[in-house]
Parts: structure tokens; C-alpha cells; sequence
């Protein structure tokens, strides 16, 4: 959800900063054509199209000049302006032209509808004035002249499509003071640190491949251990609550997507269809209308309700190569999709359960601040408003009875049901969706579901979708910068590296040492490298292993290892069987 006024108290600080950048640049290059400039989460951007390329010094020289501008305290002001009177200001830029024409058609700044005739407003400040809804600060000199930085230079295509010109897009950051600014930029750079994509290389998690394609996923053997781990404890708790597992085709002929309507609405985000024996096949977007064929495939009685099907789905979106990053937004992913189909009179308890199963798994892996964002009926949709009524209601109750803070998202909902989207807080203090439970009003009248009731009468069942970890490759992307890849005990691909002091004296005991662990299921290496033991133990906690595990003649002669731990604490010599027994004991305890 983008930043806003009444939402964001740093929007009229970041707003005004944007416009002061985008005054120094100008200054900078006087012949430079201006896009747009808006506040973000933690900062603002502008995009240009400029003489030559800007780079990392260019940065220096703009924040001097916002620095004169800001101690300058020019005001802010806001003025009306006829299309007429906007085209003539902005005879040079081409860019604000095409708003302008925009506007005067009735279309607002992003290309949605607005208005027809709507008021043309700018604000302007010492030299510079663009286009602008506002609001901003008072003058220019409420801009802390040490709580601003400029953060980096991206390219961008004009208004996000790849047919339009390629601009250069400065983003930057702005707060009250600099001690804010500063524990912003540490959280940056811890952010850069635990990026998933230069994890995912130095840990050799996953990789992606110019041949296979992009957008879609190798899964390496470490990054698939901890996949392995982490679909296995989750697969059994579904079955401990209820669900029962199923599995379903990769594609489908053109008729179920057809009927499911996917066709229509979410064509574009579909690969093209293939030809088999003269018929359209279509890579499957979502599994909901696989689900739907395995409830319809007998006569259902009320008393065969709920019904909960669940499945590690893997599923195919078309995303424009721009929009592709590393492990979260991706082209082919799994989801740990969930189906259920219940009675009306079931509907509180599915959900309640369904929320409350969802922060039980989501709390295994160390995930616990959570915020839930409930989005009602809007105002086109399919189904009885009575149906509507009780489904959200039943999801706020669930949201309130886990006390969950929460915001309710007016009007926000799919025309065909409310829905929960449940987010989390990283490490970091940064917030990523990843559950959602959907009401659907749609999809079971469109393939006809019925169950018998008790009456003896056919009547339509409620249909809930739940995406519980969403995708267990963005989840694997969120989890790895959670940890800044040091995973718990329980998940990481290599619990332990042994390292004998001497390959020659010790090797016999660390083969046999290695041999017990594996027996007893701990996933362990055997480092027979032929470099220093210093060395050795440097890589093992590079690779962020939890133990390391040195052996030598008091080792060997106790049947003990000598532990350290990756974080350098050194715990001394423990018998092995004690190893043993504390590894296994943080593995069933799912320690974090």
C-alpha cells in the first residue's frame, strides 16, 4: 500500500525533499526533462531523462545544492492552473505534456481514471515548480539539512512499460534528524548484507540460469535440504489439523480456464497456450480449478463437510523481466496452496482454525510479529451481500480472537470475497506478505458445486483459498534474509563441519565421528582439506554452519569434540553422545 498523507507522517518531509532533488539536478543539467517524483516507504524518488549518464559522484554534488536550498527556506506554494496555462509552463517537457494531455482527458497522473476537466495544480519553490497534488511542509528549511541522503541511481522506463523511453531514477531517503537517518542507513546496509540473492551464491542456496531462463529457479542441494525441511514440517502439521493432500496436473485444457474465468481476467499473466491432439493446453496459474475437480468428482453430503485439500502447487505466472528479482518475484513457484469447502454454519470455526494454524506454522520459523490487513466488499462484486456479511465478519472475529492489530482496507476486497492478508516483520523490522485466506463467491457458482444438505436439497458451499507460507520461494528468500542466512539448528543444510587438527593423526576418528552423527540424523561434513585448521573453521562459519566440531588426540582419546559455535563462542570439549544428544534436542524442540 503506498504511502499516504493521513497513513505516512514522513510523506510531506519526503514529498518536499523530492522536489528540492529535483531542483539540484536541474541545476545540474538545465537542458534535463522531468518525470515524476513520489514519496515511497522510507524515502522518495524522481526519474529524469538527462545529457549523459549520473553516477555515484553525481550524488555528492546534487546534495550540496539541496543542502543551499534547503538553508535558503524558500515556501512551498500551491496554484491552480488551466491545461492551457500548464502547457505553456511546461512547453520543454515532454514528459509533463503527456500528463497534462492526460489530465485534460480525465485520467490522473498513473494513468487511472480521474476526473474529466479535473484542477491542474502545481507547487512551486525558488525556481522550480512541476505538477503536484501536494501536500508539503511550510518551506524548504523544514527539511533537516542532516536527516536527508541520496541512496542510489536505478534506470526506469516512463510510467513502468519497457516500450517507453528508459529514464534515470534517483532514490533517496529523508527524517527528522540524523540519528533516525543513520539507523535507516544501518538498516540498509544490514538489508544489503542479507540480501538473498548474494546469499543465495556464497552459501550456494539456489541460482538461476541464462539457459533454462528467467524468473525460474535451481534449487541447489543446501537451498533444497532446507526446502525439504521446511515442506515436510509443514505437510505434517497440515495433516495433524485436518487437511488431507492431494495433487494435481501442471497444465489444463483452454475450457477449465475458460470456466474458472482466468481467461478473462488474468489472460496476460498466462503463458501461451500449446497444442495437444488439436486442443489448447495453458500452464496453470493457480490450482484453485484442480481443487474444484477433485470436490466435484462425487456427490458431497453436508455431513462430508468441511473438506480441506492442500498441495505443494507449482504454478506459472508471466512477469515482465523488469519486475523479476531474485527469489521473490519470480516466474514459476510453488505454492503451499489450501482449498476448503464448507457449510455456512462451519464458516466461523474453518476460519478461526485456518488464522490460527497459519500463525502456528508461521511461528515455527521464527516469524513473529505479524500484522492482518481485512479487505471488504467493494463496490462490484458477485454473490449476496448476506454471504458477504457473515464471511467478513467471520474474519475479523478470527483476526480479534488471535490479537492480531489489524486495518481494515474499505471496499478493498476481490469482486468475488473478503480477505485476510496476513504480513510479517523480519529482523529488520521490514513487513512481507505472505499468507492470505480469500473468500470465493465466484469460482463455485461458475462450476456449479453443490452438497446434499440436510434437507435433502442441493446448496452451494462456501470456498475458501489460503496460501499459508505463500510461496516456498519467496518464503525461502524472506527466511534467508530473516536469518541473514545463519538458519536455526533445525533448518540448516550442514548442523555441523567436522575439523581434525591433523588429517593424517585424525582422520580415522573424524570419519568414524562423521559415520555416528549421519546415524543418528544429523547432517554433518567431514573437512579433509588439506589447509590449516584456522582456516577451515573461518569457511565452516563463513557458511554459517552452527557447529564446528574440532578433533585431535584429547578428542580422540575421550571419544569427544571440541564445539564452536558459528557465532566464535567456544563451548570446550564435549563427549560426543552429549553432542548428540543437545543437537537432537534442538531439532525437536524446533530451537531458534
Amino acid at each position: 500500500m503506498p504511502p499516504t498523507p493521513d497513513r505516512d507522517p514522513y510523506y510531506r518531509l519526503r514529498h518536499s525533499a523530492a522536489h528540492v532533488m529535483a531542483q539540484a539536478v536541474l541545476e545540474l543539467f538545465p537542458d534535463g526533462q522531468i518525470a515524476i517524483g513520489p514519496p515511497i516507504d522510507d524515502g522518495f524518488y524522481y526519474d529524469f531523462a538527462l545529457s549523459r549518464p549520473l553516477t555515484p559522484e553525481d550524488l555528492g554534488d546534487i546534495e550540496q545544492r539541496m543542502r543551499r536550498i534547503i538553508s535558503e527556506r524558500h515556501p512551498f506554494v500551491a496554484r491552480v492552473v488551466s491545461s492551457d496555462e500548464a502547457r505553456t509552463l511546461f512547453t520543454d517537457q515532454p514528459f509533463k505534456l503527456e500528463l497534462i494531455e492526460g489530465l485534460s482527458r480525465g485520467q490522473s497522473e498513473d494513468g487511472s481514471s480521474a476526473d474529466v476537466g479535473s484542477v491542474i495544480t502545481t507547487y512551486r519553490h525558488d525556481t522550480f515548480e512541476d505538477l503536484c497534488r501536494g501536500p508539503h511542509l511550510a518551506h524548504t528549511g523544514e527539511i533537516p539539512l542532516d536527516g536527508f541522503k541520496l541512496t542510489s541511481i536505478a534506470g526506469a522506463y516512463w510510467r513502468g512499460d519497457e516500450r517507453n523511453p528508459q529514464l534515470q531514477r534517483i532514490y533517496g531517503t529523508a527524517w527528522e534528524s540524523k540519528t533516525a537517518l543513520d539507523a535507516y542507513l544501518w538498516r540498509l546496509e544490514e538489508a544489503r548484507r542479507r540480501d538473498h540473492r548474494r546469499l543465495g551464491r556464497e552459501l550456494d542456496l539456489f541460482s538461476t540460469s541464462d539457459d533454462v531462463g528467467p524468473g525460474l529457479i535451481l534449487w541447489h542441494p543446501k537451498g533444497a535440504m532446507i526446502r525439504v525441511l521446511a515442506e515436510d514440517f509443514s505437510r505434517q502439521a497440515h495433516l495433524a489439523n485436518g487437511y488431507d493432500w492431494v495433487y494435481s496436473p501442471h497444465i489444463g485444457r483452454a475450457h477449465l480456464w475458460e470456466t474458472s474465468g482466468h481467461l478473462s481476467f488474468y489472460k496476460d499473466g498466462m503463458y501461451a497456450p500449446m497444442d495437444i491432439d488439436g486442443e489448447a493446453y495453458y500452464a496453470k496459474p493457480m490450482n484453485c480449478p484442480f481443487h474444484i475437480q477433485i470436490f466435484k468428482s462425487q456427490l458431497r453430503s453436508y455431513r462430508d463437510l468441511p473438506k480441506r485439500y492442500a498441495e505443494y502447487g507449482t504454478v506459472y505466472r508471466y512477469e515482465r523481466s523488469g519486475a523479476l528479482h531474485g527469489l521473490t518475484r519470480v516466474r514459476g513457484f510453488t505454492q503451499d496452496d489450501a482449498h476448503i469447502f464448507c457449510r455456512p454454519d462451519q464458516v466461523e470455526d474453518e476460519i478461526g482454525r485456518t488464522i490460527e494454524f497459519s500463525l502456528y506454522v508461521l511461528r515455527a520459523f521464527g516469524l513473529t510479529d505479524f500484522r492482518a490487513y481485512l479487505s471488504t466488499r467493494p463496490a462490484e462484486y458477485v454473490g449476496d451481500i448476506a454471504d458477504w456479511n457473515r464471511a467478513t465478519a467471520a474474519l475479523q472475529r478470527a483476526i480479534e480472537a488471535q490479537h492480531i492489530p489489524y486495518d481494515v482496507d474499505e471496499g478493498g476486497g476481490a469482486f468475488y470475497g473478503p480477505k485476510i492478508d496476513l504480513k510479517v516483520n523480519d529482523a529488520l523490522g521490514r513487513e512481507w506478505q505472505l499468507s492470505t485466506i480469500q473468500f470465493d463467491f465466484n469460482l463455485p457458482e461458475r462450476f456449479g458445486l453443490t452438497f446434499i444438505a440436510d434437507d435433502g436439497q442441493p446448496r452451494r458451499p462456501y470456498m475458501v483459498h489460503r496460501a499459508l507460507l505463500g510461496s516456498m520461494e519467496r518464503f525461502f528468500g524472506v527466511l534467508i534474509e530473516h536469518y541473514g542466512g545463519a538458519f536455526p539448528v533445525w533448518l540448516a543444510p550442514v548442523q555441523a563441519v567436522i575439523i581434525p587438527i591433523s588429517d593424517e593423526k585424525h582422520g580415522d576418528y573424524g570419519q568414524s565421528v562423521e559415520q555416528r552423527l549421519r546415524a543418528a540424523g544429523i547432517r554433518v561434513e567431514l573437512d579433509q582439506s588439506r589447509e590449516r585448521m584456522q582456516l577451515k573453521i573461518r569457511r565452516a562459519q563463513l557458511q554459517k554452519v552452527p557447529y564446528m566440531l574440532i578433533i585431535g588426540d584429547k578428542e580422540r582419546a575421550a571419544d569427544a569434540v571440541a564445539v564452536r559455535l558459528r557465532s566464535g563462542d567456544d563451548l570446550g570439549a564435549l563427549p560426543l553422545d552429549t553432542f548428540v544428544a543437545r543437537v537432537q534436542a534442538e531439532v525437536a524442540a524446533r530451537a531458534l
